[in-house]
This record gives C-alpha cells, sequence and structure tokens, in this order.
C-alpha cells in the first residue's frame, strides 16, 4: 500500500477535528435559563414539562392544522379548547419575548423562524 503512514495520519486528523466539539464541552455543565413567567397565568395550553420539551412540534402542528387544514381549535390534553394562535393564544400570557422566549433561545443557540411570518411583541428586538 502507498502512503500507509500518510493515510493512517490523515485518519487521525480527520477524527480529532470531526470529534473535537465533543471534546471541547466535555464536563460542561448546562444551567437552564431562569426566564420570567406570567404572573397572570394559572394555565397554559399543556403542562409546563410538556411545553418546556415539545412547543416548537406542537407549534409546528399548530401551524399545519392552521394553514392547511383550517382548523383553528386545539384540544389539550385536559380537554379544554384553544384557540390555534401563536399571537392570540401564546403571546397573549408570554409577551415579553426578551424575558421569556428570548432567554432560552439565545442559552441554547436556537434561532426559531416564528419571525420570520409573525411580528414581534412590542418592546422586542
Amino acid at each position: 500500500m502507498y502512503n500507509k503512514k500518510a493515510v493512517i495520519v490523515g485518519i487521525v486528523v480527520f477524527l480529532v477535528i470531526c470529534t473535537a466539539p465533543f471534546w471541547t464541552n466535555f464536563g460542561a455543565k448546562y444551567s437552564k435559563p431562569e426566564v420570567a413567567l406570567p404572573a397572570d397565568s394559572n394555565e397554559c395550553v399543556e403542562s409546563a414539562a410538556f411545553m418546556r420539551a415539545e412547543h416548537m412540534q406542537l407549534l409546528n402542528e399548530w401551524r399545519d392544522q392552521a394553514l392547511r387544514n383550517d382548523n383553528r381549535v386545539y384540544v389539550s390534553s385536559t380537554g379544554k379548547k384553544w384557540e390555534i394562535s401563536l399571537q392570540n393564544t401564546c403571546l397573549k400570557c408570554h409577551s415579553d419575548y426578551e424575558q421569556f422566549c428570548d432567554k432560552c433561545h439565545v442559552t441554547n443557540n436556537v434561532d426559531p423562524y416564528c419571525w420570520t411570518c409573525h411580528i414581534l411583541p412590542k418592546g422586542s428586538k
């Protein structure tokens, strides 16, 4: 085999470069950002644990239901009916974008595409 040593060195360098992001963050502790929860909100569309983990999937489902199927009503796991609307349902309580949405999105380096169609709440960005 020609250049056996160069091939092995190349593979090792490739593996080091590809795994570098994992090694640079090894042992780093993730701290959950403290978000400003709405004071007057007694209930949400779903449980807090569900919303933390699945809110983007829920919003995608809402978009598809509202725009593609013309269904504007969401029935939660508790049986309560909610209007499918980011601005009229979610942002009614979570109106402080910078203290609620943006804190988690910035911490987790996520750039949601909600605002390509929707208008940011007042006082945001």
